[in-house]
């Protein structure tokens, strides 16, 4: 809240009256009644709560922590008390009777809890006016979509006197980073720590960057790799990079082709547990698996990336946006499918799918929105199980709970998806990397519905979405030891 009263803005008239909305402005003793009333409307967010716990130092599991919260009184998180008590004091400060005032007392009462999604009506409303001191008493009000007041109370303030028009100040973009170093890579990392490395084809990792990856695997303990590749052409790489492979077995072949096949030969004879796409282009790599029948299972294979960005309370699934180019109906089951098994393997036991298209509802113009309702029936009819399915939905509503408040959706997966399954391999793509590289995330990408888990990394993965990579595949494989694909 302002504490100072400063004198009447210094903004010419005609600008004042030609970009009123840039402006804050209040109101002074003289020009106040009772019955005067103000409001500001805000709707919660997990990062305003997040924010709110940073300024106050106040980390209660009930507000930070969904998993504590779930099982309290509140079934949730929900935000601090005093978050109201700061959008009652942002009334008073900038609009009623705005800056200048200075604040004596303030009473509350909290009545309801406000959860995450929640949109609050924030009001104060002048009950007294004391002339002689300028003082003025204000009833203060939080009130939720429902109707429900959460917040009560009264405010006692000294009203400015003289006017004050000021340009409004432009806040600052915040943004929320995790200090947890159990988070992202790392988690994964420690998760798959106690596991013992798996043998791996690393299939014509013939630059730098492929074969540097599989060294930095190899060094985190993940996989022990086998270099399927031309032997001098690999190591005039390796000598060329300063890498050392002097210590690592070498499969001589000829050419990419050749690395591909003998691949799947050592896959087919159990030597290796995993594949790794070196540099060759994937649909040498894929073409090479999904032509060998004993390779296959009797799911379509596909694609998932498991991401976490700053901007997500948890990691989740983008399925599929490298392998499948436009899914049938039948692709779309088997690609959730393999997304719940990978969902299982990392320890999200009934994941929420959100299956995603341009709107939220059917549309029989929009086929996208066709598939998500049937496979949203196939689900409720146990054709697809081990998670909740709904669609279709918009993005904005699969991973924000206001969002999805305010289109009026009730959904257990509305807001909280664990899983996104994308209408093409395209829009996948895109959605993938504008998080990846617009929204600061984290990714692993690991192919499922083959008989053993495949690793394609892009030359533009970076070294950590490399190693998260390999971390999946060696976590699979351990999986598929005791239950096979």
């Amino acid at each position: 809240m302002m504490m100072t009263t400063t004198a009447a803005s210094a903004l010419p008239a005609a600008e004042l009256q030609a970009d009123d909305l840039g402006l804050i402005r209040n109101r002074v003793f003289d020009e106040l009644a009772i019955g005067d009333s103000a409001r500001i409307v805000r709707t919660l967010s997990a990062d305003d709560i997040k924010l709110f716990a940073v300024l106050s130092g106040d980390a209660n599991p009930q507000h930070l922590d969904p998993d504590f919260a779930a099982h309290t009184r509140f079934h949730g998180v929900i935000a601090h008390g005093m978050y109201g008590g700061a959008l009652i004091s942002a009334v008073l400060g900038t609009q009623l009777p705005g800056p200048g005032t200075i604040y004596l007392n303030q009473t509350l009462k909290f009545v309801a809890p406000v959860h995450i999604g929640d949109t609050l009506t924030t009001s104060a409303t002048v009950t007294s006016l004391e002339p002689l001191k300028k003082h003025v008493k204000l009833a203060c009000l939080c009130v939720n979509q429902d109707g429900v007041t959460v917040i009560s109370g009264e405010a006692e303030v000294i009203a400015p006197t003289e006017a004050i028009v000021r340009a409004r100040t432009t806040l600052p973009e915040v943004r929320l980073t995790s200090n947890d170093q159990n988070g992202g890579v790392q988690l994964l990392l420690n998760h798959v720590r106690p596991l013992a490395a798996v043998v791996t084809a690393v299939v014509h990792p013939c630059d730098a960057l492929s074969l540097s990856g599989a060294l930095d695997a190899h060094a985190a303990g993940l996989i022990v790799p086998v270099l399927v590749a031309p032997r001098e052409k690999l190591l005039g790489v390796a000598a060329a990079a300063g890498l050392d492979i002097s210590g690592l077995r070498i499969e001589d072949v000829p050419h990419s082709h050749a690395a591909a096949a003998r691949a799947v030969e050592m896959a087919l004879q159990g030597e290796v547990e995993v594949l790794m796409k070196g540099s060759l282009h994937t649909d040498e790599l894929m073409s090479a698996v999904t032509g060998c029948v004993a390779l296959r299972t009797k799911r379509r294979i596909s694609h998932c990336f498991l991401m976490q960005t700053p901007a997500y309370p948890r990691p989740f699934i983008i399925t599929d946006a490298a392998i499948n180019i436009a899914p049938t109906l039948d692709h779309k089951a088997d690609i959730i499918r393999n997304a719940i098994d990978l969902a299982h393997a990392i320890g999200v036991a009934r994941p929420r799918v959100a299956i995603l298209a341009a709107v939220e509802t059917v549309n029989p113009a929009m086929p996208a929105t066709l598939d998500a309702a049937v496979l949203c029936k196939m689900a409720e009819r146990g054709q697809i199980s081990g998670a909740i399915l709904d669609g279709p939905l918009a993005f904005d509503n699969a991973v924000s709970a206001t969002a999805a408040r305010i289109k009026g959706i009730v959904s257990e997966v509305a807001g909280q998806a664990d899983i996104l399954v994308v209408p093409d391999l395209e829009s996948g793509n895109m959605l993938a990397k504008q998080l990846e590289y617009m929204g600061h995330a984290a990714s692993a990408g690991i192919v499922l519905g083959a008989r053993l888990p495949i690793v394609l990394t892009s030359r533009a993965d970076s070294r950590e979405s490399r190693i998260a990579s390999c971390a999946l595949a060696l976590l699979l494989a351990h999986r598929y030891r005791g239950t096979p694909p």
